[in-house]
């Protein structure tokens, strides 16, 4: 299904206020319900490079891919949907590439890269990260963070050592502890949900979240809910207001309309005939 009229994107990456280069990259397409946003580490141009490749390539690797498999079937060895086994697989090549290039190209040895990545299709989403680039959910009032970062900083939150409002102020902010192309093989985390009509969907690198407070991230998009373009340029203005010490980047989708690939019994039978 062509979910061009179904879903709104749009997307900005800015490089920032203090950086020279943009480590960050952005891809999405429209038609098939795919977003992809990486935040590049790396000496010289290895996170340039880390992040253009990864998303270049799940894009890629999804729009070959996808158009050949049935819609909503489950992979019976992994409980997921066949659409979720096509995003990882996309990552697995990623990272593959990456990898490949870090170990060969002594000018970008070390690279990596986040990524985070989110398909809809029947009324629902894939959602696959690695590392501390994030998804956010806007439903009714309530914007909630729906991934979980890959970050020293996250792993002692959850044992205990911070709490959330002490981690903000942290130093072990930015150290990541699962990164796309550091190893040959890599797991992203899955997750799959339903969508609801109005939906606004989030994807942004830590350099925004780093410098924007979630309350004035959420007051924005709930006030440019009809004008995301507009949303995401706040945002980003933001961010550079607060310092800009990193590169940022801003994905923001809505749920315009229903795009079930189910059909009633009634239509079945017509076609049946």
């Amino acid at each position: 299904m062509n979910l061009q009229s179904k879903i709104q994107i749009v997307g900005f990456t800015d490089t920032g206020r203090i950086r020279q280069n943009n480590e960050d990259s952005i891809g999405y397409d429209s038609a098939l319900g795919l977003l992809v946003l990486a935040d590049g580490m790396g000496g010289h141009l290895g996170g340039e490079v880390a992040s253009t490749e990864s998303v270049n390539t799940v894009i890629d690797t999804m729009q070959q891919t996808l158009p050949n498999i049935n819609p909503g079937q489950i992979d019976p060895s992994s409980g997921f949907t066949l659409e979720s086994m096509c995003v990882q697989d996309a990552i697995e090549q990623a990272n593959g590439r990456v990898y490949q290039r870090s170990s060969t190209e002594p000018e970008l040895r070390g690279m990596g890269t986040t990524i985070v990545v989110m398909l809809f299709y029947d009324n629902r989403f894939s959602l696959a990260h690695i590392g501390d680039s994030r998804c956010y959910r806007f439903r009714g009032e309530k914007m909630e963070q729906i991934t979980k970062d890959h970050s020293l900083l996250q792993e002692l939150i959850d044992r205990g050592f911070y709490t959330p409002e002490e981690a903000k102020n942290s130093l072990n902010k930015n150290l990541v502890t699962r990164a796309l192309g550091i190893d040959p093989t890599i797991t992203a985390d899955i997750q799959e949900e339903l969508v609801m009509k109005n939906d606004i969907y989030l994807l942004c690198s830590d350099g925004l979240t780093d410098l924007v407070e979630d309350e004035f991230i959420s007051l924005t998009i709930k006030r440019f809910s009809d004008n995301l373009e507009e949303a995401a340029k706040q945002l980003i203005n933001k961010a550079n207001q607060n310092g800009g010490k990193d590169n940022i980047s801003v994905i923001l989708c809505r749920i315009i309309d229903d795009f079930s690939e189910s059909k009633g019994w009634f239509k079945k039978l017509v076609e049946w005939f």
